[in-house]
């Protein structure tokens, strides 16, 4: 079972949740980056790298037996706002594509750089499967 919180008078929030009440089993999602199964990257543009790291999340999910609509939190780190920003249109269909129209409770942080060098973006999610 999820709720979404969205408090009286806030401007409806748009691609992300404001907060999400959930019960059930939780389901932990590490940061996944922008490689495939076999932990080579494919593309150094950032979109791929993105869909990827959401194909890998939606991968993970699969094993618990789990589907991006049950996702309640996503973290996102990136290694360049003003890309982010500028791509957004790209990057939401992108999104969608994956995820479908799944929009959890989100974070996105710019950060200086992420372990793995090649790699733009890297995701976690948390998932709730309902009891």
């Amino acid at each position: 079972m999820m709720k979404f919180l969205q408090p009286p008078g806030w401007a409806a929030p748009k691609g992300y949740a404001n907060g999400i009440a959930a019960r059930g089993t939780t389901v932990y999602v590490g940061g996944q980056i922008g490689w495939n199964a076999q932990q080579q990257f494919e593309s150094d543009d950032f979109i791929a790298q993105t869909a990827q790291a959401l194909r890998n999340i939606a991968d993970v999910l699969r094993e618990a037996g789990a589907g991006p609509e049950h996702m309640v939190r996503m973290t996102w780190y990136i290694t360049d706002r003003d890309e982010y920003n500028s791509r957004l249109p790209e990057l939401g269909a992108a999104y969608r594509e994956v995820m479908g129209r799944n929009f959890p409770a989100m974070t996105c942080v710019q950060v200086a750089a992420l372990v793995e060098a090649r790699a733009k973006v890297e995701i976690e999610v948390t998932a709730v499967l309902p009891d």
